[in-house]
């Protein structure tokens, strides 16, 4: 396939998605406000002027691909409220009903694709439209989009790490979650959690061992925030407690050592993750295995 061939699809790709997220958007702004009637309406043409309550929404800069969280767009999101309707105190709430309720908030789009909005803040100052003397302001939000299932080749693991640690995962917090590894795939479920391999190092240790550390960053998504705490947390207290996770299921287990975890509660669970955890390993160097008789002494025999 050509660069040009590559690019086309991609775009087209992209357009698609915009279309969903936009429909889907404006069924979740129409359910947050109803005293907008359903009014969620797209940048106007030129010379039109609102007439009522609404919100407009608008698709602005594209940014590049996180690895891990997929695609992002921009969009503005701005409220119009009348001035005998409330003025600047009624924008002001519609501003935080909006915030509240898109804000880190999986959406999913009618085929089941999923996406999460992220508030970035409020783009300008409050302003009078000058078409319908209405007030507003436009709120920034950054839109993810994780690449489908199909599309992404790496959701298969090959690190025997990574696996270890999404089974200890899975039978912690049950069967009821979904547990990936390295990137958010398309439609991933409202319980789940992520791990993502952030760091490496080995160091000797004497003259025939290596301590291998890897360093993880782990991502808990709820629909829930006070569940989402309750998951972060226990899955740190655990993982302190056992202090180690079975690296195979066999008549010979390997254990990773848990060296050191913690939690940030405040951290954005989607994008940056609320747990840091460093697993580590003792493995032999290859080639240092000591013989069984280093040396032979011979003499002539007992006189």
């Amino acid at each position: 396939m050509s660069m040009k061939s590559e690019t086309s699809l991609t775009a087209t790709g992209t357009s698609q998605m915009s279309v969903a997220v936009r429909q889907t958007l404006k069924q979740k702004l129409a359910a947050l406000v109803p005293a907008w009637n359903g009014r969620v309406l797209d940048v106007l043409s030129q010379g039109e002027v609102l007439t009522g309550p609404c919100a407009v929404i608008a698709f602005a800069e594209e940014v590049l691909k996180s690895a891990w969280a997929g695609y992002r767009r921009i969009i503005k999101i701005s409220p119009y409220v009348r001035p005998e309707d409330g003025g600047a105190e009624q924008l002001e709430k519609w501003s935080a009903e909006l915030v509240k309720g898109l804000h880190q908030v999986r959406l999913e789009d009618e085929e089941g694709a999923a996406f999460t909005c992220i508030y970035f803040g409020s783009s300008d100052c409050d302003r009078v439209d000058a078409g319908s003397g209405m007030m507003t302001r436009s709120l920034r939000f950054g839109v993810y989009v994780p690449e489908s299932i199909e599309d992404n080749a790496s959701l298969t693991t090959q690190d025997p790490w990574m696996a270890a640690l999404q089974n200890w995962t899975r039978t912690e917090l049950g069967s009821e979650w979904s547990v990936y590894g390295d990137v958010w795939p398309g439609g991933y479920e409202k319980q789940s959690v992520l791990w993502r391999l952030t760091g490496y190092s080995s160091a000797a240790t004497g003259t025939s061992a290596l301590e291998i550390r890897k360093q993880w960053t782990g991502h808990v998504v709820t629909a829930d925030a006070g569940a989402t705490r309750h998951a972060v947390t226990r899955l740190v207290e655990q993982l302190a407690v056992q202090s180690r996770i079975a690296l195979a299921n066999t008549d010979d287990t390997r254990y990773l050592t848990v060296d050191e975890v913690s939690a940030d509660l405040q951290a954005d669970a989607y994008l940056n993750g609320q747990i840091r955890l460093t697993l580590q390993q003792r493995i032999r160097r290859p080639g240092t295995e000591v013989p069984l008789i280093r040396e032979i002494h011979h003499s002539k025999g007992i006189e």
